[in-house]
This record gives C-alpha cells, sequence and structure tokens, in this order.
C-alpha cells in the first residue's frame, strides 16, 4: 500500500555500462542517459492517478465519506476536504497523491472481507498525506541522485585516468547506494504511516483488528508469490511479518480492539462491494459467485449488473424490483433500475424511477446527472428545462463531472445558447485534460457571453488554465 512496491532497474543500468566500451569523449552522453534512466526510474514509484480510471458512484462515494469521517478526523483534517476516489485496477493496492486524495484500488474492495479492512487502509493512507510524504518524495529522490552523480563523476574520473574497471565499479557502487539510500527512505515512511494509521483508528476509537487481518492478506500474497521474508533490503516496504508483529501489540493494547463496525456500514460495504464486483467482473464470474440460489441483498444487487451487461434487461429490472420490494424508497436501487431502462432505450420509462431516486438522495449529483441525461434521451422538449435545472444543480455541487457538463452543453445547444454550449464544452475538455479543446470552447464562449459576468469569467479561467497546459506541453 501507500507509494508504489515497484522496483527500480538496478541490475540493468549498471549493465549497461559493462557492455559498452568507455572513453573520455563518450563519458559525458552516457552520464546524461544514465541519469535520465535513474529519473525514469524513481518515477516509477510515483502512482499514474490520472492515467488510470477512476470509477465514480454515488453511493459508494457516500459510504466511504461515511466510514472515513471519524479515522479523518482523528487525523486532524477536515472530512470535507478530504476525498476516498476509486480506481479501476483489480490490483491490491491504495496510495496517495497530491492533495488530501486517498485513491484505493477496486482490486482491494474486492479483497477486503469487511467495512473494517479498508477502514485500516484509509488510516494509513492518511498517514501518507498528514506526514507530507508527497512533498517529501522529492528530497528522497534528491538525495540518491546526489550520491549517483557524484559517483558518475569519480567514476569518469577513473576511466580518464585509465582505470576503466575501477571506474565503473565505482559508479555501479554508487548506483547501488542511492537506491539503498532511496528504499530506506521509502520504508521510513511506510512505517511512519503505519505508527500514525495505528494512532487514527484509536482516535476515532475504530478497531485495528482489520487493519491487522489485511495486513496478514498481503503477507499471504507475498508466500504465494514467492517473496523472500528474512531480509528487507530491495523492497520499498517493511516485511509485512514485521510490520504486523508491531501493529500487533499496537492494536491489542487499545481499548478499541473488540469494539464492532457499526452494522449500517458493513451492511452498506456488502452492498457496495457485491455491487462492484457486478460493474467490474465478467458477467460469468459474477454468476458463479452470486448465483440465483443465493437470495441476500448484495447477490441481487451483483446480479442485477451481470444481467445488465448480459444485454437481459429485464432479468436486471426482475432483479431491481425484488430490492425495490424489501426497500422502495432506496435511492441507489432506484437509480439503477433507472440506468438499466435508461440503457436499454427506455428513457422514458427511466425517469420515473430517476425523478424518485433525485427526490430520495437530493444531495447526490451523480444520479441527478443521470436523471437530466434520462430527461434529454426522451426527445420531448417539454423535458428540457427541467434536464437544465437539474443538471445545473448538478454541476453546482459537483464541477468535476464531465458527463453533466456534456449533458448540459446539449441542452444549451437545443436551445439555441451555442455561447453557453461552448462554455460547457469546455469545462468538460479542461476536466478530461484536453487543453487545445479546452481553449477552442473558451474562446468561442467569450465572443457569446457577456463581458464580466459569472459565465464569461469562468471562460477566461478556462481559457488561461489551457494557454498554460499548452505552453508546458510546448515547454517538454
Amino acid at each position: 500500500m501507500g507509494q508504489s512496491a515497484h522496483r527500480a532497474p538496478a541490475e540493468a543500468g549498471a549493465q549497461s555500462f559493462d557492455q559498452r566500451r568507455w572513453t573520455p569523449a563518450s563519458a559525458g552522453a552516457q552520464i546524461v542517459r544514465y541519469v535520465m534512466l535513474l529519473a525514469l526510474s524513481f518515477a516509477a514509484f510515483v502512482q499514474p492517478a490520472a492515467a488510470q480510471s477512476i470509477l465514480r458512484d454515488a453511493e459508494t462515494e457516500a459510504l466511504f465519506k461515511d466510514m472515513s469521517r471519524p479515522i479523518v478526523a482523528a487525523s486532524g483534517l477536515r472530512p470535507e476536504n478530504v476525498e476516498i476516489v476509486l480506481i479501476g485496477d483489480n490490483s491490491i493496492n491504495a496510495f496517495v497523491s497530491q492533495g488530501q486524495v486517498v485513491y484505493i484500488h477496486s482490486g482491494l474492495i474486492a479483497a477486503a472481507d469487511n467495512a473494517n479492512e479498508v477502514q485500516g487502509v484509509i488510516a494509513h493512507e492518511l498517514g501518507h498525506i498528514t506526514g507530507g510524504h508527497v512533498i517529501r518524495y522529492s528530497q528522497g529522490a534528491g538525495t540518491a541522485t546526489g550520491i549517483t552523480i557524484l559517483s558518475l563523476l569519480l567514476g569518469v574520473a577513473a576511466v580518464a585516468a585509465g582505470a576503466g574497471e575501477a571506474g565503473a565499479g565505482i559508479m555501479a557502487a554508487g548506483q547501488q547506494a542511492a537506491m539503498g539510500k532511496f528504499l530506506a527512505f521509502l520504508k521510513a515512511e511506510e512505517s511512519s504511516a503505519d505508527q500514525a494509521g495505528a494512532k487514527f483508528l484509536s482516535g476515532a476509537g475504530v478497531s485495528g483488528k482489520g487493519s491487522l487481518s489485511f495486513f496478514k492478506k498481503l503477507q499471504n500474497q507475498e508466500f504465494r508469490l514467492a517473496i523472500p521474508q528474512e531480509d528487507s533490503y530491495g523492497r520499498t516496504h517493511p516485511l509485512s511479518g514485521e510490520r504486523i508483529q508491531w501493529l500487533e501489540a499496537r492494536y491489542r493494547a487499545d481499548p478499541a480492539w473488540d469494539k464492532k463496525t457499526d452494522p449500517a456500514i458493513e451492511a452498506r460495504f456488502q452492498r457496495v462491494k457485491a455491487k462492484l464486483a457486478g460493474f467490474v467482473n465478467d458477467p460469468r464470474q459474477t454468476l458463479i459467485a452470486y448465483p440465483e440460489t443465493n437470495k441476500s441483498m448484495p447477490a441481487r444487487y451483483a446480479r442485477a449488473y451481470a444481467y445488465h451487461k448480459t444485454a437481459f434487461p429485464d432479468k436486471a429490472v426482475a432483479e431491481v424490483d425484488s430490492l425495490l420490494a424489501e426497500a422502495p424508497h432506496d435511492p441507489y436501487f432506484l437509480e439503477l433500475k433507472g440506468q438499466v431502462l435508461l440503457e436499454s432505450g427506455r428513457p422514458a420509462e427511466a425517469v420515473e424511477a430517476l425523478r424518485d431516486a433525485v427526490a430520495q438522495a437530493p444531495d447526490q449529483p451523480l444520479i441527478s446527472a443521470l436523471f437530466g441525461h434520462a430527461l434529454i434521451a426522451t426527445e420531448d422538449p417539454k423535458n428540457f428545462e427541467e434536464a437544465k435545472g437539474v443538471l445545473r444543480a448538478a454541476v453546482a455541487r459537483d464541477n468535476s463531472n464531465p458527463f453533466a457538463w456534456y449533458q448540459l452543453g446539449i441542452i444549451y445547444d437545443r436551445e439555441g445558447d451555442t455561447a453557453r454550449a461552448a462554455l460547457a464544452t469546455a469545462e468538460r475538455y479542461n476536466l478530461q485534460g484536453d487543453p487545445k479543446l479546452a481553449l477552442a470552447s473558451a474562446q468561442q464562449a467569450l465572443h457569446g457571453i457577456p463581458e464580466n459576468s459569472a459565465d464569461w469569467l469562468r471562460a477566461q479561467d478556462i481559457k488561461m488554465v489551457a494557454e498554460e497546459a499548452i505552453r508546458k506541453d510546448k515547454k517538454r
């Protein structure tokens, strides 16, 4: 967990020096190449969150907020400022990037048996945030790079003096020392996050049993992969056995050790876990894991998604209707029914379920965005004014949803308001990381929106951000 556990290709770098004959004239070019390789290997430790698929779901995000709130408060951070983001990746991992954002892989949710295990992971990642580890990362990399550059200079001097083998040895030793220094830095930060996470769980009155059981899962995975357990050298994380030994003593002494997880939180977690399995897994796999003989709420939830993915909308709706028979006002069951109907080409029927879902959960902009989409999909002009109101409310609550901006842009275009349609398009491209198209759309919006109005100022902001991004791209 935390920062990436990939190892830099130290051996490959050293081997390239042994295979090539060095001369003083070629030394400068080789130094540049080697330093670039080292920089790339260090960059491999940074998780490329933006390049991965972010999965957004109103129910899941609400659960993450509620199950993490006491832990975030115990960490000294403000719960409203911390985001828990779900990444579509089947590996068991979680990490932090810039800001107060914890990224959790879908594979981790699948591997977790209960909500308490995920709470333990969140507490650990909050330890990275409060410890400023992302900011300090460059310091650790800088120290290692300094060691490497010094060894390169000494090695080149030896080569220039005619001691080729000695020079190569100096550089290889410098590389090994640099990586050892950097890996030790990372392990220290992981240990620090372990300690902080244990403190936050205790402060929140949350048991550490889940954290401990999840570390044991990781240890079992290491056993299956035949990862050596006797020596932590060459690893980015401490040995799982070492972490378990320290954490077990710490958690067992805590008054919250025997405290049970809130049953409502646990029930919600099991729902979300099944829902996620139905969404990301192959439908055949889902139906094996949740056979029709399993009549539990999570199983029916998972099967509804599996049937929807295999183009059996009637069976999907039947499963959702069985859920709604038990909980007729559940906004997330209503949302799923609306989604199935909408994506099966029945938008008029979807509108009724989604309108009810929004009424039951007016604070969930993702549901509102889907409702607005359904209203537009009816192709009934009488629904467009309601759609505009719903979508404007959705982006006011959550302006980071490209889909909602796309739908709002459709409404403005239908109304003939091409300037605000362009602004909505600029918002969408800005969120999707396409500065060229964001700039073009923002410039189009500026030509048609009254100067110095709120929308005009927003178009100006997007224009400046896009221009700066394009400038940086050209510089790179």
